[in-house]
């Protein structure tokens, strides 16, 4: 699993991230908070996603390549062991949980797609998405 990301470190990158999910969303600055989930809260669509994502990495000069977060989830453990036929294991689950301390625990479901693995997406995964991909170009 990368290095740990830090209270202070995300509070660097949140007010530009925050600003570049609201002007995405035509929603009010006032309204993004860290918790807010993309899609539940924000009404972000798939396609909002992606334009999020190329404005972050237009803004903060990186690559946020997709699936990174999966891929970095599952981290060394087998991928048969992550997730078979498109859903994640018990133990990807957990994985997933680990990675993604972001996000309230109860929103991870037993038998969960990969797919809807953005669903969970909130606007802090946003900003760890942002600094791993700073570090990563350091």
């Amino acid at each position: 699993m990368p290095v740990a990301i830090s209270q202070e470190d995300i509070e660097s990158v949140f007010p530009q991230v925050a600003r570049i999910v609201a002007e995405a969303l035509a929603r009010d600055p006032s309204e993004i908070r860290p918790t807010s989930r993309l899609f539940a809260d924000l009404e972000a669509e798939s396609i909002d996603l992606l334009d999020i994502v190329f404005r972050l990495e237009r803004e903060f000069d990186i690559q946020i390549p997709r699936g990174r977060i999966i891929e970095d989830a599952r981290g060394d453990l087998p991928e048969a062991e992550f997730e078979h036929n498109g859903v994640l294991t018990a133990a990807g689950l957990e994985r997933l949980r680990q990675y993604m301390t972001e996000v309230p625990p109860e929103n991870f479901r037993p038998q969960m797609n990969l797919a809807d693995v953005p669903s969970l997406f909130t606007v802090e995964t946003m900003c760890k998405m942002v600094l791993r991909a700073k570090r990563a170009g350091a």
